[in-house]
């Protein structure tokens, strides 16, 4: 078989695998719920966890400062995809009528 011939092979075997590009239920799930929460909450949650870090850092508790403050960025994060989900949708074809 030559390079290209299993490349292609390999190519049709990824785009069989999900062809309709639909989520599953866990992310389906995760997004019903995430979507109702406003976006202001990450954004509020991240000041609060970096307010509460920069106090451990005042209060010469370096280590739990350290820990604390790096949830910043992962609920920033989440934030993000809550907005995607909001704005983009989960999945599009899931809402078109059979």
């Amino acid at each position: 078989m030559n390079t290209e011939k299993i490349s292609n092979d390999i190519q049709s075997k990824i785009e069989n695998i999900n062809p309709y590009r639909e989520e599953g239920k866990v992310a389906k799930a995760i997004e019903a719920q995430t979507s109702k929460l406003p976006s202001d909450a990450f954004l509020w949650l991240a000041t609060g966890i970096m307010a509460a870090s920069l106090t451990l850092k005042v209060l010469k508790k370096d280590h739990p400062a350290l820990f604390i403050g790096q949830w910043v960025a992962p609920v920033l994060l989440m934030g993000l995809y809550n907005k995607l989900v909001k704005v983009k949708g989960h999945d599009q074809l899931n809402d078109l009528p059979s």
